[in-house]
């Protein structure tokens, strides 16, 4: 199972969200590139990075942030965040990013995602599965819909999606422990890579991720409030 730290960006800041909201943010004094080149030096292979202000503002305000880990680490980056066109997608590529997180458009036209998907090959495009209550959400969490997740997933599966990143949006930020009931039900019914995100605190929630089929685990707070340290987790799985 991969191991994946989360690198969240607000005005080029590093930052940390409870369950999505932008007014329950907590900024952290790294600067981004350097905390990314000290989880490649620890050992760490992937990131998952995120531009919340893209997520708002569905362009790539942070892009530059982005290219330069991409640039001076061999990191395996997967980015998220505003994505609203193809020429989004094939800068983040050439940028070096080697897959890109896709929510809100998959909801609102996927016929668009779809497109995308194969435009791009399945091991390129990531679903974005954020939910709340089972529930998809969009447009940065702030939109609720009535879609269930595993019923999306299920559905895009079946066109060809390879990797999901699925975030319990109850569980994101709080230190609580991953959504384990949620991913074991979308494991049993869909045949997808699934990243488990939101929630991860210990060693033991990342062992259980793994013991039931999760293909990554993204962890955020807990590495920046030491509840997990790097050397704890490389190697881990």
């Amino acid at each position: 199972m991969r191991i994946i730290p989360a690198i969240d960006i607000i005005n080029g800041e590093c930052v940390r969200l409870t369950r999505g909201d932008y007014n329950r943010k907590t900024s952290y004094s790294f600067d981004v590139p350097s905390l990314a080149k000290v989880y490649e030096q620890k050992g760490i292979k992937y990131l998952h990075v995120v531009d919340l202000d893209a997520a708002k503002s569905k362009s790539l305000v942070n892009f530059s942030l982005v290219e330069t880990i991409c640039k001076e680490t061999s990191l395996q980056v997967d980015y998220g965040g505003g994505i609203s066109s193809a020429e989004d997608i094939r800068r983040l590529l050439n940028a070096g990013v080697a897959q890109v997180n896709v929510g809100s458009i998959a909801l609102k036209d996927k016929a668009l995602f779809l497109k995308w998907l194969y435009q791009f090959g399945p091991d390129k495009i990531v679903l974005s599965a954020d939910a709340l209550h089972g529930k998809m959400r969009a447009d940065a969490w702030t939109r609720e819909t009535e879609i269930e997740v595993l019923d999306f997933i299920k559905n895009v599966e079946a066109e060809g999606l390879k990797y999901v990143v699925c975030t319990d949006i109850a569980k994101d930020g709080l230190l609580s422990g991953p959504s384990f009931e949620l991913y074991k039900k979308i494991l049993a019914e869909a045949s997808v890579k699934l990243v488990a995100s939101g929630g991860v605190s210990t060693k033991e929630d990342i062992l259980r991720l793994k013991e039931i089929g999760c293909d990554g685990a993204i962890i955020g707070k807990a590495l920046y409030e030491n509840y997990l340290s790097i050397s704890q987790i490389v190697g881990l799985c």
